[in-house]
């Protein structure tokens, strides 16, 4: 049977796939990661325009020739559509979004505060369309969690820990030891190496397993903190807990939960 349109509407999001909207809401937050991490880069959000274009018009062509096809889908984008109306100071309306980014990405000019302008406006846009794209169907962890997630080992030394966590901004680092899971923790991290001169220098060089053998602070996981692939985001936002700093979520395979299929964070579900 024939999905159902709106009258007049063309193709938008509800003609996607769920695994397509996954798809491609993965390619606009990778490309928005990408362009927080370089204040003048914008060519990664550009190239996920680009592949949503092309998928829900059909054929290759321009930004200006996809943008009713990614204006449709848009809509179903509160940031994009109400809330610049309602507050016309804070929010850019998408056609004033796509205006910017599509004026930037015809222009070779891509230096100083031109390019982080565009930049900015890009990763409006793409926060935008990742919303879109992940309305109106019932979500499970599969689909929002951050797959391929960053892991220390045990054998590992502690200075490698803090490198991955200072160059990733990260709270949480997770760790397999033994038969659990574990989360190095910044506030664990900052207090084992709150020291100075040869003591701390031992304390970087010494694995992660000894360190929280000698005491460093390990957030162990509960039983409850460990989610699988298939449960429902309003499952885990019903059974999860309203607490002081960061909070991390491990997605394990149910069948082998010493792999790690993913990390979700309150950071996803918003």
């Amino acid at each position: 049977m024939p999905r159902s349109r709106t009258p007049g509407q063309g193709s938008t999001s509800r003609d996607l796939e769920p695994h397509e909207r996954v798809h491609y809401r993965d390619r606009f937050r990778e490309a928005r990661y990408a362009a927080l991490a370089d204040a003048e880069g914008f060519g990664a959000i550009c190239f996920a325009l680009e592949a949503l274009g092309l998928r829900l018009l059909g054929k290759q062509a321009v930004l200006e020739q996809y943008k009713p096809k990614i204006a449709a889908c848009a809509a179903n984008s509160p940031v994009l559509t109400e809330l610049p109306e309602r507050f016309p100071s804070r929010f850019k309306s998408f056609e004033a979004l796509y205006r910017t980014v599509q004026t930037a990405r015809n222009d070779a000019m891509h230096i100083g505060a031109y390019a982080r302008h565009a930049t900015e406006a890009a990763i409006e846009l793409s926060i935008g369309l990742e919303e879109a794209l992940m309305a109106n169907f019932e979500k499970t962890v599969k689909d929002v969690m951050v797959t391929s997630p960053m892991t220390v080992q045990p054998w590992q030394p502690v200075a490698h820990a803090r490198q991955l966590m200072l160059m990733h901004s990260f709270s949480f680092l997770p760790v397999r030891i033994g038969k659990s899971w574990w989360l190095v923790s910044e506030i664990g991290l900052a207090k084992f190496l709150g020291v100075n001169g040869d003591t701390k220098k031992a304390r970087l060089a010494q694995t992660v397993q000894e360190a929280k053998a000698d005491g460093m602070k390990l957030v162990k996981l509960r039983d409850v903190d460990l989610l699988q692939e298939g449960m429902t985001i309003a499952a885990v936002l019903e059974r999860a807990k309203v607490q002081k700093g960061p909070t991390l979520w491990l997605v394990v395979d149910e069948k082998h939960p010493d792999h790690l299929a993913g990390v979700l964070s309150p950071f996803e579900l918003m």
